[in-house]
């Protein structure tokens, strides 16, 4: 996995106008086990087409069928407190505080499913113009967070956004037609993205 960590001023890292300037170039923050926060930018991308995802055929039988209920921003806070709970988490508690001052100032959303009004499942991310910086999902029940990044991509396609970036390729992602690009090919779609004034 070949990754750029980039140097800051440490400092200044979680004030939300550097957070969303260093989102808009593309870098994202993580935690280290010694919670020290660096910013990535990996010089290969994985990104969803927004126009063109792919519904795995199952999957949308199983979400015609099942009593799920889904809502936007109800809770996000809720949704990244949910994320950290697993074995290792990059989120910590610093960037759930500085997730949160995001949220305020409009910039983070989220997706929550429901389940006898319970939440079993839900991702967030971070939005800025026709870009959207897909950052952690989890799941208390089978497809939960599966559901959600459905949701997520039919509420991206709606709102007409141009990029879904989900930084790493993993199987879950694949299956919904995400694809590696290089960093050039990533930029070029944030230009694009750049150009429209999206509101999720």
């Amino acid at each position: 996995m070949n990754q750029n960590t980039i140097p800051f001023d440490k400092d200044k890292l979680l004030q939300p106008e550097i957070m969303i300037s260093m989102y808009a170039r593309g870098a994202f923050p993580m935690a280290e086990k010694d919670g020290e926060i660096n910013w990535y930018m990996p010089e290969t991308r994985t990104v969803i087409p927004v126009k063109s995802y792919n519904l795995p055929r199952s999957l949308n039988k199983f979400m015609q069928q099942s009593s799920f209920k889904y809502k936007y921003d109800a809770n996000t806070l809720e949704v990244i407190k949910a994320c950290t709970h697993r074995e290792e988490t990059w989120i910590s508690d610093q960037l759930v505080e500085a997730y949160e001052r995001l949220i305020v100032m409009g910039y983070v959303h989220s997706v929550e499913v429901f389940e006898k009004d319970e939440l079993v499942g839900g991702l967030y991310g971070i939005s800025f113009k026709g870009a959207f910086f897909g950052e952690s999902m989890f799941s208390k029940t089978s497809q939960a967070s599966k559901a959600a990044l459905v949701k997520l991509l039919e509420r991206l396609s709606k709102k007409k956004f141009v990029v879904l970036d989900v930084q790493y390729m993993t199987d879950h992602l694949k299956m919904f037609g995400a694809e590696e690009i290089s960093y050039n090919e990533y930029v070029e779609l944030l230009l694009k993205a750049y150009k429209k004034e999206a509101k999720f």
